[in-house]
């Protein structure tokens, strides 16, 4: 089975995109989504997170409090490099399981939509790297539309992530999303048949 790490920065369309892989039996796995999950309930990741930075970050419900959480690490990047290897560790783990259940399912592959796929060191860990790119205008439009902040927000957003340069530089396949779905898809389409072919 095929394990294909899915990179680009907000507003690129990497959900979009594994929409798209997933029509070719390629499982997506979205990162967020997992931390999310793994810090909504009582969980290993949770508990160790209230260790390392105390019963502040809960909610009365006993779930994370982002930002609560937010307002410690975000002004501070020793902390918030301790929180990132906190949660790297825990959500990595669980993307191992669900590899390892895709591959039971029978599965071709899956794409792990990771937004910090290199620094947590997954990379590493996947056969092929997928980068999708657009262009900062695009980028911003798409952000401003999807989260209803402002363009300066939109673009002091995309200043803090890694360029597209460097993920291109690092990515096995390309992927520009500066035009219609239809286009994408024929893309993805590509990505698809080259891995398959050099399989």
């Amino acid at each position: 089975m095929i394990v294909l790490g899915l990179a680009g920065g907000s507003g690129s369309g990497k959900t979009t995109v594994s929409s798209l892989f997933a029509k070719h039996g390629i499982m997506p796995v979205n990162t967020d989504e997992i931390y999310h999950d793994l810090t909504s309930s009582q969980t290993m990741c949770l508990s160790s997170i209230v260790e390392e930075f105390g019963h502040t970050v809960l909610n009365k419900s006993g779930t994370l409090d982002r930002k609560a959480l937010g307002d410690i690490v975000f002004s501070d990047s020793e902390k918030l490099g301790r929180l990132n290897t906190i949660s790297h560790y825990y959500v990595l783990c669980a993307v191992r399981d669900i590899i390892s259940d895709a591959q039971a399912r029978g599965y071709f592959g899956v794409i792990v939509d990771a937004p910090l796929l290199f620094e947590s060191g997954f990379d590493r860990e996947c056969d092929a790297i997928v980068a999708v790119v657009a262009s900062k205008e695009k980028r911003v439009e798409r952000i401003t539309a999807r989260d209803g902040i402002s363009v300066a927000d939109a673009n002091r957003r995309i200043a803090k992530q890694l360029p597209d340069e460097f993920l291109s530089s690092k990515a096995d396949y390309i992927i520009t999303n500066n035009s219609t779905i239809k286009e994408l898809a024929k893309q993805v389409e590509c990505v698809v048949n080259s891995i398959k072919n050099n399989k």
